[in-house]
């Protein structure tokens, strides 16, 4: 399931496909992740001893921090969450408790193992699929049920028909169950694939939003609690035999599934192998507080227990966050790191400075990441047969502009570059629906048309671009 057994060295070249520059933070992070693989090697008692080494990355925004983050996850297949530390410092502190980044890990730990344990049955799952599939478009003669005279034997039964409701008791001739075969292998095959089928799934389980804050620090799941009470519905569904077949294979695998595997895999994998983020930690400093807002230093005083290591109750089962890899990140505009507590500091022991993007930069941005801005504008225009050229000049054009509007206004960053493309490329998105087999070229004079003079007015480029 998970790939941790991956150099530093094809790390960075796996981030390198998607953020340009940053070859610091890369190589910090790539070094992080390979000493968590030497960890697991090491004999057990040793392996309690090496604790990960937190990374406290600064950087302006746009500049590609929460994307290294994200892509590194991505790389292993480890549980990742994104937080930002001001969700914990809301007026008169009505934020979620600091543990529920923990809790949202094993969440996200539960899906990829989840994931994983479905793959691994799903070959039976579609069988089993196919076969339901079969007996509704072959139905069998229902038999009509008898119903006992004592009305205790009723009550039970309405009771337990509630909570698992019972298959109809079916009789089959020798024509049905020649057809349902039939149907059977053409289902395997696929040849039913466009047709039709009004099935019944279980009602799918919908999250309501936690209501008890405290109920949530203990673990608890208020929201599941109360559905285990309530009757299991089913529900129709008309869909095609394909859509039909996928959500069948999902109640069949579940079936095939044992949960409590699922839940002590999951805790397993976040504990060893979480990653949290945190973003916007240079908000949560004393040098950024203001007047009638919670403490500052209290939200950092509240973080510092999980980044070293604690017991946090999840509603799956207890998790010790010793061994979780906690990347930081801030801009540090109006604060420096030394402004954090010194304890959350030294829990941060790698500190890695993400540089300003130049032109240059946002040329090769705009150009070579495997989804490329460029690229993308061309693929959407494709979708209408309008075939789209920029010019090399066009682009360094672009980015040009772009660095300038940072430079003059806020730096944002490479998301600049969002703003200044959809700007540009606004007429022609407009009228690419009305366009018949068009071939545009975007050249610098394009460009210019349509963007230099807003960028070349400060005002106007503070609220257009």
């Amino acid at each position: 399931m998970m790939n941790q057994n991956i150099s530093p060295k094809e790390i960075v070249a796996e981030l390198d496909q998607y953020i340009v520059g940053q070859h610091a933070a890369k190589k910090s992070v790539a070094v992080a992740l390979r000493n968590r693989y030497r960890r697991l090697q090491l004999d057990e008692k040793m392996q309690q001893e090496v604790t990960p080494k937190n990374i406290l990355m600064i950087g302006p925004t746009g500049v590609g921090k929460t994307e290294i983050a994200r892509r590194l996850a991505k790389v292993v297949q480890a549980p990742f969450v994104k937080v930002e530390a001001t969700k914990f410092t809301e007026v008169g502190y009505v934020g979620r408790d600091v543990e529920s980044m923990v809790r949202d890990l094993v969440e996200h730990a539960i899906q990829i193992v989840q994931k994983e344990q479905y793959n691994r049955v799903r070959i039976q799952a579609e069988k089993k699929a196919n076969r339901r599939l079969a007996k509704v478009l072959v139905p069998g003669i229902k038999k009509e049920k008898k119903q006992s005279a004592n009305p205790y034997e009723q009550m039970m039964n309405m009771f337990n028909t509630m909570q698992q409701p019972e298959e109809p008791k079916e009789e089959l001739t020798d024509e049905i169950r020649v057809n349902r075969q039939s149907i059977f292998e053409q289902l395997e095959r696929g040849a039913l694939d466009a047709r039709e089928v009004t099935i019944e799934i279980d009602e799918p389980k919908t999250q309501a939003p936690m209501m008890n804050n405290g109920l949530e620090q203990m673990g608890i799941d208020l929201n599941e609690t109360l559905g285990a009470l309530k009757p299991r519905k089913k529900v129709e569904r008309t869909v095609t035999v394909k859509e039909a077949r996928e959500l069948l294979i999902q109640e069949e695998s579940s079936k095939l599934v044992n949960d409590a595997d699922i839940h002590s895999e999951a805790l397993r994998l976040a504990e060893s192998s979480g990653i949290i983020f945190i973003d916007e930690i240079d908000k949560v400093t004393s040098k950024s507080q203001q007047s009638g807002e919670v403490s500052r230093e209290g939200v950092q005083r509240d973080i510092l227990p999980i980044v070293e290591g604690s017991q946090v109750n999840t509603k799956y089962g207890s998790l010790q966050t010793d061994h979780i890899l906690f990347i930081a990140s801030g801009a540090f505009h109006l604060s420096k790191p030394s402004d954090l507590i010194p304890e959350l500091q030294g829990r941060f022991p790698i500190r890695v400075e993400l540089d300003d993007l130049t032109a240059e930069d946002f040329v090769k941005i705009l150009k070579e990441p495997n989804n490329a801005l460029v690229k993308q504008y061309i693929a959407l225009l494709g979708t209408e047969n309008v075939q789209v050229t920029f010019t090399i000049e066009a682009i360094e054009r672009i980015a040009a502009i772009a660095f300038q509007v940072n430079r003059d206004t806020d730096n944002i960053g490479a998301r600049r570059l969002h703003t200044i493309l959809e700007k540009l490329l606004e007429d022609l998105l407009f009228e690419a629906s009305d366009m018949q087999m068009a071939e545009i070229t975007i050249t610098e004079a394009y460009v210019d048309e349509k963007l230099a003079d807003i960028a070349k007015d400060e005002d106007l480029s503070r609220y257009i671009l």
